[in-house]
């Protein structure tokens, strides 16, 4: 199908990179490796000994396959619709090849040993390159990934799988290459390749004992049979996930299949793995390893997740699988058992997905459909009278294998160390995808969700972080009523569909709508603290029927072109987007009044509410449009280009019942992106950028005039390294700037004024892994200077809420590779956070600590268990704070274990 492409657009297009190739195309005329020649490849060590064979797979014979031609065979490059293992060619200004998709990877036993088989429709088209050396047989296939039909990369690895080879091992080495090695323990194995139209491209991996009785003409391979121990062959079958704890890609830094080396831009992804080996459950835990990113509520309040990034709340800048959240809180309902893995895009987010926080975004991507069956049930106990159950099943639903389905769900029930203090969840996901054609997949998923929470609005800092004449206060204390209790109830339904109109251009368009309800018997907190240290005065507030919860509903659209052209020897990936939402919330009416004073230190619960003070009821609702048009611009394959801009549309009703009024605000703001990448070697990536955010203000000054939207602008510069192609580190030193902040006005202080600046800038180091073969790591250290630049309410040079200036998260952990401790692993995680200032007026500080967790873990065949201890050594800390009158403690020694089976 021909694509007809915009005129006006082609042309502005043209014109922008035609501009800025006369600026830089000197910079790259000679890039570094230009120079260089590649090693002639290998020959592989055994040799074909007829043009072609039959695939012999589970015992049956199958549709005949083309053998391909070994490397010495081949005297000069070639091009042709079989595959062929080729040389490297000479230097030329050639198309660039289509990324040819893996979808999986099997191994199957044969007469001679084992057969790999990466499985693609598009088998023909692969091109392979020879880089064996010493006992590896290592090919380079550059211009295809491993990725699922979901979109997920993974890798595949078999341990000790035949006779004289010690591991295979198929990963993505980079953005456009597969690397399949194969170790042989004492010499180089043998490998025949073959391709198949029904199966994708086949090594054929001959074992030591065969190869050594292997005759110097090979004959055709043989029906493998079944062991004496096994009614059918083994087949081991990749179920997709990211291997390990380092990640390749990020796409929702660019909403573009982008390798993070190609971005400018600071982005950490804590995959599945590391969320396993630490055994935790909560998305606030994920982001101890990431530097610059505190949790700013406790983990076991099971409320709404916030975080703090380089010094700013995150606040509405919740993604889920890279299209915005409606409920920015509904990702801490979600648990972790749909997630496959969280994504920390640092800095402005704005230029693709509109409002949203100067610090940055936190993406959540769930887990997908799998090709072959997988069933998992889970077990999980610990302290507090934890229980929790939980199952991932995921399969075909057709022979065909194009309809696809996938269901997460979990029950949990637990206390808290504070009295009286519990959650209860629940979250069903069902997931269903259709191939419908090869270019065109469709994906629905919803799910539904309920927390049921009782808990504690923190502590007063006079007997926590400050004294207080009657002692310290217990961190088990309830300020609240035993009766007090919320629920958080969540529905999402949604599609995702995908159609790539030619190898060059295609379009994605995501259809979301969710809903959610709070309600319950409403909570008692703080209002002050008498000078006695131990009185504290309380409010309650409530909702004023249970019928009518707090709800908020909404929808959102949105549609992605994508495009890959060239302008002479130049490379352009366009990305040109729009997205709509809408929300709306209502039954939000409310009551308000005291609650009964309460003794720290000697609580007696039950005080009788006293008369209404207060009543609210404020529907609101808002509907936004963005616009967005992104180019990634390739100079050379070691100088990289992005210029992005996006315009938003922002539209905002309140009603306020009570007193009958209702105010209207509309915003426009333009966020653009500039960012340059420069590779002087492969492995190093130099990189800098400019970038800018906005979030709407509601309200007016004394005159009568609509506040503007907050301002944010970003400069970062840094260095993203491959240490080794399982281990890599990124080093950013950024400034940020918040402007528009609203302040109170000095002429009129009942009015406000957008006089308020804030500032952070800092330096970042974070590395994630593999170090040695078992051996993983992922950590960060962060140093950040977050401050009131410009504000006539709190003095300027004073240190933002909940920043510190010094943290640093590990966790590392060693897996036993062989042996009788093979499959036994062991974590150790060291999290720091420094002293941070309990609110703006820097009243007060909540001192710095130092926790250790630890975690052993055993995973063989089809079991895995799991046994964690969070805050090893039972240290006092204090995570965060709302104010002097809200400090939450940290929680004490907590043991937690779990089982699971796969079958």
């Amino acid at each position: 199908m021909k694509v007809q492409r915009s005129p006006n657009l082609l042309s502005f297009v043209v014109s922008l990179s035609g501009w800025i190739t006369s600026v830089l195309m000197p910079l790259v005329a000679q890039p570094v490796w230009a120079q260089s020649t590649r090693t002639a490849p290998i020959t592989a060590s055994t040799e074909a000994s007829a043009d072609s064979t039959q695939l012999i797979t589970k015992g049956q014979v199958v549709e005949p396959i083309k053998k391909i031609q070994q490397l010495k065979q081949i005297k000069r490059p070639i091009s042709s619709a079989q595959m062929l293992l080729v040389q490297s060619p000479t230097p030329q200004t050639v198309p660039t090849p289509e990324l040819v998709q893996v979808t999986g990877v099997k191994a199957n036993p044969t007469s001679k040993g084992l057969e790999v088989i990466l499985q693609t429709s598009k088998g023909q088209e692969l091109q392979i390159s020879n880089r064996s050396a010493g006992n590896n047989f290592i090919a380079d296939i550059p211009n295809a990934q491993l990725r699922l039909l979901s979109g997920e990369a993974f890798t595949f690895r078999s341990q000790k799988p035949i006779q004289g080879v010690t591991q295979i091992i198929v990963t993505n080495f980079d953005a456009s290459t597969i690397r399949v090695t194969v170790i042989g323990e004492a010499s180089l194995p043998a490998v025949e390749l073959y391709d198949s139209p029904n199966e994708g491209l086949i090594f054929s991996v001959v074992s030591a004992a065969s190869s050594a009785q292997q005759p110097q003409t090979p004959p055709t391979p043989e029906p493998s049979q079944p062991s004496a121990q096994n009614d059918e062959p083994i087949e081991l079958v990749v179920t997709g996930e990211q291997d390990g704890y380092g990640a390749t890609d990020a796409s929702s830094a660019t909403r573009t299949d982008t390798a993070i080396r190609d971005i400018p831009q600071s982005i950490q992804v804590i995959p599945r793995q590391v969320i396993e080996d630490r055994v935790i459950t909560n998305p606030d835990d994920t982001v101890r390893t990431v530097s610059g990113v505190i949790p700013s509520n406790p983990s076991y309040e099971g409320g709404l997740s916030s975080f703090s990034i380089r010094g700013f709340d995150s606040g509405s800048n919740v993604l889920r699988n890279g299209v915005r959240e409606v409920d920015s809180g509904s990702v801490s309902r979600n648990d972790l058992t749909n997630i496959e893995r969280v994504e920390i895009l640092k800095g402005p987010a704005s230029v693709l997905y509109g409002q949203g926080s100067l610090g940055g975004a936190v993406n959540i991507v769930t887990k997908q459909p799998l090709r072959d069956p997988f069933y998992n049930l889970e077990f999980l106990a610990g302290s507090y009278n934890l229980y929790r159950g939980a199952v991932d099943f995921s399969g075909p639903l057709n022979d065909s294998k194009t309809v696809l389905y996938r269901l997460n769900a979990f029950y949990q029930d637990s206390d808290t160390f504070i009295d009286f203090s519990r959650n209860n969840r629940w979250l069903v996901n069902p997931v269903v995808s259709w191939q419908i054609s090869p270019n065109t997949k469709l994906t629905i998923e919803g799910d539904v969700s309920k927390t049921v929470s009782q808990t504690s609005a923190g502590l007063p800092a006079f007997g926590t972080v400050l004294p207080n004449p009657n002692g310290k206060i217990p961190i088990n204390r309830f300020i609240g009523e035993p009766g007090d209790f919320e629920t958080f109830s969540y529905a999402r339904i949604g599609y995702d569909l995908q159609h790539q109109f030619s190898k060059d251009w295609s379009v994605r368009n995501v259809f979301r709508y969710e809903i959610s309800k709070r309600g319950g018997g409403g909570f008692t907190a703080a209002s002050s603290l008498d000078p006695d240290g131990r009185t504290l005065n309380r409010f309650y507030f409530d909702g004023l029927t249970p019928k009518k919860e707090d709800t908020t509903k909404g929808f959102i659209v949105a549609t992605d072109l994508t495009g890959k052209f060239q302008t002479g020897s130049i490379k352009h990936t366009l990305l040109f987007g729009t997205e709509v939402y809408n929300t709306e919330r209502t039954n939000n009416e409310y009551i308000t009044g005291d609650a009964g004073p309460l003794d720290l230190f000697n609580p007696v619960y039950g005080s009788p509410r006293g008369a209404v003070e207060d009543r609210g009821n404020n529907p609101q609702s808002g509907a936004f449009v963005g616009v967005y048009l992104q180019d990634q611009i390739a100079f050379a394959d070691n100088l990289k280009l992005v210029l992005g801009g996006r315009y938003d549309w922002a539209n905002q009703d309140s009603n306020d019942l009570i007193a009958n009024t209702k105010t209207s605000q509309s915003d426009q703001a333009f966020s653009p992106r500039v960012g340059i990448v420069y590779q002087p070697i492969q492995p190093i990536s130099l990189y800098a950028s400019y970038s800018r955010s906005f979030n709407p203000n509601s309200g007016a000054d004394a005159n009568g005039n609509l506040f503007e939207p907050e301002t944010g602008t970003q400069y970062e510069v840094g260095i993203k390294g491959d240490l080794s192609n399982k281990l890599s580190v990124t080093l950013a030193l950024f400034d940020l700037t918040r402007s528009n902040v609203l302040t109170t006005d000095p002429n009129n202080s009942n009015f406000s004024i957008q006089t308020g600046k804030q500032s952070s800038r800092g330096i970042e180091l974070d590395i994630s892994g593999e170090i040695l073969p078992g051996w993983s790591i992922a950590a960060g250290y962060a140093y950040i200077n977050a401050r009131i630049s410009e504000d006539n309410d709190y003095a300027v040079g004073n240190r933002l809420v909940n920043a510190p200036e010094n943290s640093f998260g590990l966790f590392s952990s060693y897996k036993f590779q062989s042996g009788s401790l093979e499959g036994l692993g062991l974590g150790l995680g060291l999290f720091y956070v420094g002293e941070r200032e309990g609110d703006l007026n820097n009243s007060f500080q909540l001192p710095s600590y130092f926790r250790t967790d630890a975690s052993i873990f055993y995973k063989r065949d089809r079991l895995r268990a799991a046994v964690s201890i969070k805050n090893l050594f039972n240290v006092d800390y204090y995570e965060s704070s709302s104010d002097i009158l809200r400090v939450f403690p940290g929680e004490p020694v907590t043991v937690q274990g779990t089982i699971s089976w796969q079958f």
